[in-house]
């Protein structure tokens, strides 16, 4: 059997991706939460606030070192397997990532060290300005990633000139018509993300009966956040379909299972794609919702996949089912937010154990959110690369071969395996040993190694018993 290295190179781009993508959108989030932190107990002095942003800087810094990790093959990929649209698309995609380093990657390190060991030892003051400025970082770097990649699904301000892509309006390449949109769903996102994981944490710290108050602060303070959050980002969702509406109009109709242009078109909650039949089995749906949704009359017109050729359909069944994973997510990040809402008027938001454990499970949805919404955003333009212009086979690397691209692909999944395996495991011990009995004196605060030091817990510890205060 021929392997074909155009199939491979996407699985192992979409396997680096995915891998990667749950780590910033984590931090992203978190880090901005360990400034409010520091924030608060630097105005209030309230130790509770001191010991929280101490331990979930802990956890920042185990997720920061993974994210790290699992993201310096990205950019290699780009000259080994799609050499054809690196070369192409220099001009515009390596001045976006030198910025990425230069505004964002120098900020963090700068001080993210101060921010990790300098607790103690710098004035309380400029370790909260170190922790804002970690902060912004990462919201830096998400601007100038997601402004390429948003470049890449809607290009504008350029024109292709043998082969090559020549920058002609900066701002208009920068800011195309997608990136507002998409830069703003990702935010939200990571948001989302953060206040779910500290949400669920101090969910199961309260199920234990431990760091009371300050596991209180924490989980009331999140559930507002998501209570303002999760319904925010159903209305910038909503906007953000209706602007790939307008420049991706397939990927839509994929989302839609729509094949045939049509107006009144229903909205499908259940259906099985077949692309070869161009044709859905199975349907269930309500009529005319999804006109009514993406044009705002019941009988407004939308496109069908068939309206372009079969060679530049993206995979339907993909892009179909993991919209609908990510539509019910955030369904059911609005539903648990309004109930704790109940709850807290009722009194019983802090005793509901059922409510509790809910809480626990629901830390992983933000995750399959974020994933799901990629699969749709990647798949639903294939097979275009840099969509209308250049497609995937242009852009691969003509001497790559089909046994080179599996090789690095299995090289990948076995290293990401050990990584994930190894990171998710210290992690958990950092989570299971919690916060510490109460901040450390300045004589015991670590001096600079790595990120992961930062995390106060060794590795090889064996034990990892929970620790009660």
């Amino acid at each position: 059997m021929e392997l074909d290295p155009l199939l491979l190179s996407r699985l192992q781009f979409a396997f680096v991706v995915s891998f990667h993508a749950i780590f910033p959108v984590f931090t992203i989030g978190l880090a901005s939460y360990i400034a409010v932190l520091n924030g608060l107990f630097y105005r209030t002095e309230n130790p509770a606030w001191e010991r929280l942003a101490i331990f979930w800087t802990r956890v920042f810094a185990v997720v920061f070192g993974m994210g790290v990790v699992s993201g310096i093959v990205m950019s290699f990929q780009f000259g080994t397997n799609w050499s054809n649209f690196s070369l192409a698309a220099s001009n515009f995609l390596g001045p976006m990532l030198s910025y990425e380093v230069v505004t964002a990657f120098f900020l963090e390190a700068a001080f993210l060290g101060v921010l990790l060991f300098g607790r103690g030892k710098v004035p309380q003051g400029v370790h909260l300005f170190a922790a804002i400025m970690v902060a912004i970082g990462t919201f830096i770097s998400s601007f100038w990633i997601l402004a390429a990649n948003s470049w890449m699904q809607t290009p504008a301000g350029m024109e292709l000139i043998d082969g090559r892509f020549h920058v002609t309006s900066w701002s208009a390449a920068i800011f195309n018509p997608s990136f507002p949109y998409r830069f703003a769903h990702m935010v939200l996102a990571s948001f989302l993300t953060g206040g779910f994981v500290v949400a669920g944490v101090s969910a199961w710290y309260l199920l234990l009966g431990r760091d009371v108050e300050a596991n209180r602060k924490a989980f009331s303070m999140c559930l507002w956040l998501l209570l303002v959050l999760a319904p925010t980002q159903a209305v910038v969702g909503d906007f953000h379909g209706l602007n790939t509406l307008e420049h991706q109009p397939t990927k839509v109709a994929a989302m839609e299972g729509n094949w045939e242009t049509q107006p009144g078109a229903p909205l499908l909650l259940f259906a099985w794609p077949d692309q070869d039949a161009q044709d859905n089995h199975f349907e269930i749906g309500i009529p005319k919702l999804a006109s009514l949704i993406l044009t705002h009359h019941l009988d407004g017109e939308v496109p069908g996949v068939s309206a372009v050729p079969p060679e530049e359909q993206p995979p339907v069944w993909i892009v179909f089912w993991s919209f609908r994973i990510m539509v019910a997510m955030g369904l059911a990040m609005i539903a648990v937010a309004l109930a704790g809402l109940w709850l807290r008027f009722k009194g019983r938001l802090y005793e509901h154990r059922g409510y509790l454990q809910l809480m626990r499970v629901m830390t992983v949805t933000p995750f399959l959110a974020v994933l799901a919404g990629w699969f749709v955003t990647e798949t639903g333009r294939a097979p275009w690369l840099v969509y209308g212009i250049m497609d995937q086979a242009e852009a691969l690397t003509p001497s790559l071969t089909g046994g080179m691209a599996l090789f690095t692909l299995i090289g990948y999944g076995l290293v990401y395996a050990v990584v994930f395996y190894s990171g998710t495991l210290y992690l958990t011990r950092v989570v299971r040993q919690g916060m510490l009995p109460e901040a450390p004196h300045e004589d015991e605060v670590e001096r600079p190694k790595r990120p992961l030091s930062a995390a106060h817990v060794p590795f090889d510890d064996a034990t990892s018993h929970p620790r009660r205060s």
